[in-house]
């Protein structure tokens, strides 16, 4: 069979297969209409999500922005009175912070950044000595998937209970960072935390075994230093 005759036969195919197409279009018109009026709604949906959220996302980052801005606002000087993004008082600066972390992590509660809101709450709540909305805040931020915000609220947390007589609940997280740390909580951090906490509750026998082990595994670095200088008193 010759190049051409071979050629006339593929075109006699297509030509076959796309009248057959449009003879199946042609009868099944009302459910091509269908589905093609479902993907072009589904498609709607997706792209208009996505930019929603991106927008929600952007705008969580900036309360949260405007947040830290007043969390990190100066103190007025004596006989100077507050105003223009001065407070008189850091409990009057975390009083203000507070109500703005609550209501970013309130009002965009299902983007990233509320989880940010909630350590901040969290931490503005303790400052204030609201200990029960301070723990239900941190618990929040701890349940981040981002491992970051997770391990400083649970850093944060293990402090909050040793403060309020929970050492038990302190060590178990403690613990748990120590063998797993973060960028944000490394784990010599919490580990030296730990050994701290058992300083405090009269057990410097377990403190001074982190210590060694520290110091041991860490021998150049600022965590194995300050082991060392823990292990000498010095």
């Amino acid at each position: 069979m010759d190049s051409q005759t071979r050629h006339a036969l593929k075109q006699d195919k297509f030509v076959q297969a796309t009248q057959g197409s449009v003879s199946w279009i042609g009868e099944h018109r009302p459910v091509v209409i269908r589905w093609a009026i479902i993907v072009v709604v589904v498609l709607a949906v997706v792209i208009g999500g996505s930019v929603f959220y991106s927008q929600q996302a952007d705008a969580a980052a900036a309360a949260l922005g405007v947040a830290l801005d007043t969390y990190s606002a100066p103190l007025a000087q004596p006989g100077v009175p507050a105003g223009n993004g001065l407070y008189n008082t850091a409990a009057d600066r975390s009083k203000a912070a507070n109500k703005q972390f609550v209501d970013a992590a309130t009002k965009y509660s299902w983007v990233p950044g509320a989880a940010k809101a909630h350590y901040f709450a969290g931490l503005t709540y303790q400052e204030l000595g609201q200990t029960a909305s301070a723990e239900t805040e941190l618990k929040a931020a701890a349940d981040s998937w981002d491992s970051n915000t997770s391990s400083l609220a649970k850093f944060a947390l293990a402090g909050f209970y040793h403060q309020t007589g929970r050492d038990s609940q302190a060590v178990e997280i403690y613990t748990a960072l120590g063998a797993k740390g973060t960028d944000a909580v490394p784990a010599y951090t919490a580990q030296l935390a730990l050994a701290d906490l058992y300083v405090a509750s009269g057990k410097a026998d377990q403190a001074k075994l982190i210590w060694a082990k520290i110091k041991d595994a860490d021998k150049t670095g600022a965590a194995g230093a300050a082991a060392a200088q823990k292990l000498t008193g010095k």
